[in-house]
């Protein structure tokens, strides 16, 4: 058990909570035979919103009081967490409002619109606030923090979960790393109940906040160069959640955008599977033999990617 961190106890008291929303992904085997490692893929694509975080918004909703519902619910995001409360919401027939940055890619923003969530985009620097401040100037709502919150993180950590029952011989498991929430609430499970399982945290070389704070020993601040990895990124780690990943974590890891590209390609001939660029991040790392030999996790944690921009990348165009 980790301080600020969810136990394993509360991780499947959660599983519970969530049954509702989330599905249990497979897990399956990456089909190619010449990569450095055994590699599986956890498949959190295939989740009602096309991603992991349906199970953190799920919980964190699941959590909160009727007055703090009847507000309605508010978060930040560039995408696959507001399609998140944003569908919990609508079940629940509360209003959700969504801060998303003038660079969300259109496809998730046009998704959380169709799940009724109301969007106000702002500056980048602007929306990196709203995650400091946990909340927006002008916004009603009880504010959701994508990735520093117990209940979050704990939804998270059912992955972890998963993935222990079904490969109980893991060796390590690779974490897209975007705001820490994924990576943290797998790494606290996966530390209490398989502590020799090494942990990996994926960045995409391009906007690796993370790695830099990790040379240095505390969180720095970076200037990310976007591409089409979107969901993971930012310009700086939260303290509280690099202090966390110091503790759970063996280390990050980077990959290339190229072969993050190859790594989408790699999976939708062999595996049939739609990663988005994050997804594919862990996956690029494994297949580098970053996260070593043996049996590897990467946890694809969503297929929300433009089409069109899947197409250019599938035929390098």
């Amino acid at each position: 058990m980790i301080a600020g961190c969810p136990t394993a106890v509360q991780v499947r008291e959660t599983r519970q909570a969530i049954s509702g929303a989330a599905i249990r992904t497979p897990l399956v085997r990456l089909n190619t035979s010449d990569a450095p490692a055994e590699i599986y893929l956890k498949l959190e694509n295939l989740q009602p919103i096309g991603s992991f975080k349906i199970r953190g918004a799920a919980n964190a909703i699941a959590h909160m009081t009727p007055a703090q519902l009847e507000r309605g619910v508010v978060t930040a995001s560039a995408g696959n967490m507001a399609q998140g409360v944003a569908w919990r919401a609508r079940e629940l027939g509360i209003p959700c409002s969504v801060i998303a940055p003038d660079t969300a890619p259109q496809t998730k923003i046009s998704a959380i619109e169709r799940l009724g969530g109301r969007i106000l985009k702002v500056s980048y620097d602007d929306w990196w606030r709203a995650f400091e401040q946990r909340s927006y100037q002008g916004v009603e709502g009880t504010f959701i923090h994508a990735f520093d919150d117990l209940n979050v993180m704990a939804g998270n950590g059912t992955i972890g979960l998963e993935i222990l029952e079904d490969l109980p011989d893991v060796d390590a498991v690779v974490i897209p790393w975007g705001g820490g929430g994924l990576t943290c609430g797998i790494g606290s499970v996966l530390r209490e109940l398989k502590p020799k399982c090494k942990i990996f945290a994926a960045e995409v070389a391009t906007a690796a906040p993370l790695m830099a704070s990790w040379k240095t020993g505390s969180p720095q601040v970076i200037e990310p160069q976007r591409s089409f990895v979107d969901g993971i990124g930012g310009k700086s780690v939260f303290p509280q959640m690099f202090e966390r990943a110091r503790r759970l974590i063996d280390g990050p890891l980077l990959a290339r955008v190229n072969e993050i590209a190859a790594a989408l390609g790699l999976i939708a001939e062999r595996n049939r599977v739609i990663a988005e660029g994050a997804g594919a991040t862990p996956v690029a790392c494994a297949l580098a033999g970053r996260a070593g030999t043996g049996k590897v996790v990467c946890v694809v944690s969503g297929g929300n990617i433009d089409l069109a921009k899947l197409a250019e990348i599938l035929t390098g165009s």
